[in-house]
């Protein structure tokens, strides 16, 4: 296969978190087979949006760079899911394909995201969430990497993209959102699931890869093992 005939597929970080956490999918089997382009969101990498930081306005962000790249597949974490599924849904968008890595299916699933709406002002909840990841990292280093990305992200910024996440996730299911947007895979460690988003699981056709075992950052942690999946899944790529 040459280079002009790898699909391409955006990289897309979750909540607070950057392109770096697709580094080692980079150097995986998986960046032969397809285009892998990691994507800075605004905020989070990327300068900050003028205005508001909402899913709406960073699924226009993705859909922009999917149309400039011509990218038919997003491979998107937690938070990122649903983003990738709102900027599948714009007009003249190529995205057919969402990977979701334990992305977000019902509001659940918004365990760190939607406690911004709990505060009050975007230094509050910075203060306290960073906390909260301080007393598991010393146990968990894939939460120590993530806490030192998160404290570079743009405090407003996280803020209002926790708040609207849960707005959101009040709204609507996310992973209805999902499956209606786009053929999608959805990649996962029962264990790291709350029980509302295994039931919804078993309740849907949607394509999956359960990997037994996995932290929620299986590209940070297990980029091969992760590799060798999306190798075989997107084979069948359109």
């Amino acid at each position: 296969m040459s280079a002009n005939d790898r699909p391409g597929a955006l990289l897309l970080a979750g909540f607070g978190d950057d392109p770096s956490m697709y580094s080692g999918l980079l150097e995986t089997p998986l960046a032969a087979r397809v285009e892998l382009t990691p994507i800075a969101l605004p905020g989070f990498g990327a300068p900050a949006l003028a205005g508001p930081t909402s899913l709406a306005a960073l699924a226009a962000f993705v859909a922009d760079a999917a149309r400039e790249r011509g990218a038919g597949i997003a491979i998107a974490h937690s938070l990122a899911s649903i983003i990738a599924s709102l900027a599948a849904g714009q007009p003249g968008c190529p995205i057919t394909r969402i990977v979701s890595l334990e992305g977000n299916l019902t509001a659940e699933d918004a365990y760190f995201s939607g406690t911004a709406a709990d505060y009050d002002d975007p230094d509050a909840f910075r203060a306290a969430f960073l906390d909260r990841l301080d007393e598991r990292s010393a146990a968990e280093p894939v939460i120590a990497r993530y806490r030192r990305i998160v404290a570079r992200a743009d405090p407003r910024a996280l803020w209002e993209l926790g708040s609207d996440a849960r707005r959101f996730s009040d709204e609507h299911v996310p992973g209805d959102v999902l499956v209606s947007a786009a053929r999608a895979t959805y990649v996962y460690a029962p264990g790291n699931c709350p029980n509302s988003t295994l039931e919804w699981l078993e309740r849907s056709p949607i394509e999956r890869i359960v990997l037994e075992g996995a932290s929620h950052w299986v590209s940070v942690d297990q980029p091969e093992r992760l590799s060798r999946h999306l190798v075989s899944a997107l084979a069948t790529a359109p």
